[in-house]
């Protein structure tokens, strides 16, 4: 077999994140089985990290090491770990620490599984936005006065920007909203359908602002 065929028939991990941060530990387990069997290493746009190149023979022992050591494996119907800035106290201009409240959401829907794939939540700590929020199926903005919640964004070869459906929210009000469009999303038809294709239908629970 060539390198290129065993390149194609390899698989790969991949390790959500929260708030992009990567406990040492994982960081050393993952250096430690990349020299031991060859793998690369790719950060990923959602912040999460891909070990790629691992034949079939290794991958369960792989697999069942990283989750040993407390890593959180993707998998088809896990909830998406939010994609979020720096934030406070790393960033002059966050209001908030964004790694805080991407664990808070998670901590939310903790109990909540088969999450419909193509969702995508971002959180920013102020309206710089610098991690796509107005870009995402869910985004979260932090203002001076509350949270703004954003919903059909998406990027790709014909991108939109989302539209907002809530102003000045407190946490409460802002993790009850994402779970109204959560709820929304997976209730819809379709397994793969993206917030954008559902903005404008009559029963969307919020009154969206006109993106126009």
């Amino acid at each position: 077999m060539t390198t290129t065929d065993m390149k194609k028939n390899s698989k790969s991990i991949t390790i959500a994140l929260t708030a992009g941060r990567l406990p040492l530990n994982q960081l050393e387990l993952i250096f430690e089985l990349a020299r031991q069997h060859g793998l690369g290493i790719y950060l990923t746009t959602l912040q999460n990290v891909r070990l790629t190149g691992i034949s079939e023979e290794s991958f369960d022992a792989i697999k069942a090491r990283l989750v040993a050591l407390g890593a959180v494996v993707k998998r088809p119907g896990l909830f998406p770990v939010p994609r979020v800035c720096v934030g406070s106290p790393h960033c002059k201009l966050a209001l908030i620490d964004t790694e805080v409240i991407s664990q808070r959401i998670l901590d939310y829907f903790s109990s909540m599984d088969a999450v419909k794939p193509k969702l995508k939540i971002a959180v920013s700590a102020c309206p710089a936005s610098c991690s796509g929020t107005v870009l995402s199926d869910i985004g979260i903005m932090a203002t001076r006065s509350g949270y703004d919640v954003y919903a059909g964004g998406m990027g790709g070869p014909m991108p939109r920007n989302g539209r907002r459906v809530l102003r000045r929210a407190d946490e409460a009000g802002m993790l009850a909203a994402v779970q109204k469009l959560i709820d929304f999303h997976q209730a819809s038809p379709g397994k793969k359908k993206r917030m954008r294709k559902l903005i404008d239908a009559p029963d969307f629970p919020f009154k969206v602002e006109s993106d126009k």
